[in-house]
């Protein structure tokens, strides 16, 4: 009788629970119930993705296969909520599946399983049927078929089915509570790798090489496996501190704008903490393996400075040397003011500036390009594009000789040189002489006033007329 009561008992549990050890049936979200998505991009291969998408749930346990989100998806930092109802989902486990269906990867899943072969005969076309089991898919299969092994594919493999944890598109399959059932608005928001951005501009010089025409460019990089289709774009620029991750850098091929083709501006910025945020002011869509690229800025006659430099090293301050840099190259630099009495004014995200400028055909030619880091307004911004042609520089050190120390742990020289710098061009050209003088030091003799411009640099400007020279010499004492 107990024992009668005791099956009574169990088997009314039971009832109360039936669904305890049934599965739950996997409901599939495509990008059909996408009702919008945010990507925010950050400048080192990392973008916030928020995909907001309306499902219907069952009250208890879901489990939701959220197809075609990023492959690159970082899953650990992905959560899910619900907008239309907060609080209403608590989550049991997600999984992330990326192994994506290829006939390889069905072919590995398939490894001690068995599948069928088929094969058509060459004349009649009749086709026959065979058993087989995969014993191996490495480089290559190999098969038992009956009591032989073959290795090759025969003909045709026929599987039974699709094993579960193969998708065809990457996917989160989430497992939670729902406290309602219904339709609801979820939004899924996950970090992921393959979206990158950069800053590219181009610039034109005018005749003078007294301004410049400037267009910046967003190039974006979509390399995550997936698109996202009419979406909310904002840019971060700024230097955000991350815990290293394995990344891949994004594949893509840059296509760099025409110098004369004017950029309208369609982004506004922002501060946001300690970074600058660049919001889209309409949505686009991101495809997959693609590079886009999204006007940023244009300015018009932006006043710019070019300077011819000879750098020098600080080296044979200490030593006697010979010749020293026969035809040194002279270095050609540009630079603005990122000024809005420049007619810019605007932070600049770092990029590479390529500069222009027009022949006596009217055709841009390309002078040289720099990298530019991170620039908020009223900075200045630095190009080098090149060597000169047409300035060469012959530098030699025609005294060398050691002083007696002040004391027993110093050091005293005394050197001095000649620079002769050419022009070849028909018009003059001021190059500005900058040595790096080691220690405490002081001129002694100079054919041409230096400025001390830091406490290690002498820095002179040496007029040189066209289609001819000028000479420096001086003379230094440096104590260590």
């Amino acid at each position: 009788m107990q024992a009668k009561q005791l099956c009574a008992a169990v088997a009314a549990a039971l009832a109360m629970y039936p669904c305890a050890h049934a599965a739950v049936e996997e409901r599939p979200s495509t990008l059909a119930d996408q009702e919008s998505v945010a990507v925010t991009i950050y400048n080192e291969n990392l973008a916030l993705v928020k995909d907001t998408r309306k499902v219907t749930l069952a009250a208890g346990e879901n489990r939701l296969a959220l197809r075609e989100v990023s492959g690159r998806m970082r899953p650990e930092t992905a959560q899910l909520r619900s907008l239309s109802h907060p609080g209403a989902l608590a989550l049991i486990e997600q999984n992330f599946d990326f192994d994506l269906l290829t006939p390889a990867k069905l072919l590995e899943k398939y490894v001690g399983r068995s599948v069928r072969i088929v094969k058509t005969h060459p004349t009649t076309g009749a086709e026959s049927f065979e058993t087989a089991t995969v014993l191996a898919a490495n480089g290559g299969v190999v098969l038992k078929i009956g009591d032989r092994i073959e290795t090759g594919v025969p003909g045709r493999i026929v599987y039974d089915g699709v094993p579960p944890n193969l998708r065809d598109r990457p996917t989160l399959v989430s497992d939670f509570n729902s406290a309602r059932a219904g339709v609801q608005t979820v939004e899924l928001s996950y970090l992921s790798g393959g979206l990158s951005w950069k800053a590219d501009y181009v610039a034109e010089l005018n005749e003078a090489d007294s301004a410049l025409d400037l267009n910046g460019w967003v190039t974006l990089t979509n390399a995550s496996g997936t698109a996202y289709p009419n979406a909310r774009l904002q840019l971060v620029a700024g230097d955000v501190n991350r815990v290293r991750q394995e990344f891949k850098a994004a594949a893509g091929q840059m296509v760099v704008p025409s110098a004369a083709a004017p950029a309208e501006r369609q982004m506004t910025q922002e501060a946001l903490f300690e970074y600058h945020l660049y919001t889209l002011q309409r949505p686009t869509t991101i495809a997959d393996n693609q590079t886009k690229q999204v006007a940023l800025l244009t300015a018009r006659a932006v006043p710019v400075q070019k300077e011819l430099v000879l750098q020098g090293t600080d080296y044979y301050y200490r030593s006697s040397v010979g010749a020293i840099g026969q035809k040194m190259k002279v270095g050609v630099f540009v630079q603005f003011e990122n000024r809005e009495s420049s007619h810019l004014g605007v932070p600049m995200p770092k990029g590479v500036v390529r500069v222009y400028k027009r022949d006596s055909s009217g055709n841009a030619q390309f002078v040289g390009e720099d990298s530019v880091d991170h620039t908020p307004k009223n900075e200045t911004v630095r190009l080098k594009l090149g060597e000169a042609f047409d300035l060469t520089a012959d530098k030699k050190q025609t005294d060398f000789r050691r002083r007696e120390p002040t004391n027993k742990a110093s050091y005293v020289f005394e050197s001095a040189y000649e620079i002769v710098l050419r022009n070849a061009k028909k018009e003059p050209a001021t190059v500005v002489v900058r040595e790096p003088v080691p220690g405490d030091w002081t001129m002694l003799e100079q054919s041409h006033q230096h400025v001390k411009v830091a406490s290690g640099t002498a820095e002179w400007r040496i007029p040189v007329p066209a289609e001819g020279s000028a000479t420096l010499r001086y003379r230094v004492l440096v104590r260590y």
